[in-house]
Parts: structure tokens; sequence; C-alpha cells
């Protein structure tokens, strides 16, 4: 599994959009190697992010809840530390 990736799954409040799209953008990335889109490569790495966050959301709506919650919170959710 992709390191960056973090569970949603049992996140209280459950996870949002931003974090099921963050998520589903990472591993498109990832499966990809595209890091960057252009014009070439834009309309195909959409159309995957959206697919994969839909199926990311139903997977999440049909799994029973978790016991416990992640021991790591989505990158969304962290403490922004200002530049010091």
């Amino acid at each position: 599994m992709c390191r960056n990736i973090t569970t949603l799954r049992g996140l209280k409040p459950e996870a949002t959009v931003e974090e099921i799209e963050a998520a589903a953008r990472q591993y498109v990335r990832k499966v990809s190697g595209v890091q960057t889109t252009s014009t070439r490569t834009e309309d195909a790495f959409e159309k995957a992010a959206r697919k994969v966050a839909n199926a990311t959301a139903e997977l999440l709506a049909d799994l029973p809840p978790r016991h416990q919650p992640p021991t790591t919170l989505p990158p969304l959710r962290r403490l922004k530390i200002p530049a010091g």
C-alpha cells in the first residue's frame, strides 16, 4: 500500500468528500506515475480519480464500523504548523 494513503474507515467524524478525493488522487498518482497532469494526461487522470473516489465512498459506506479509530490522521485533519 502507498505509505501516503491513510486509513479513512473509522474516522470520527466520518471521512469527508475532500479526504476521499485526496486519497483517490494519491492512489492514481502512485499507480500511474503521473505526479503533475498535462493536457495529455489530465482527462484520464481526472476520470480515474473520480472512479476511485466513488468506489472508495461506496466501500466505506458498505463496511461495518471499526472497533478502534485509525492510528494515523489523514493529512487534511493534521494540524498545520506555521513556518517559523
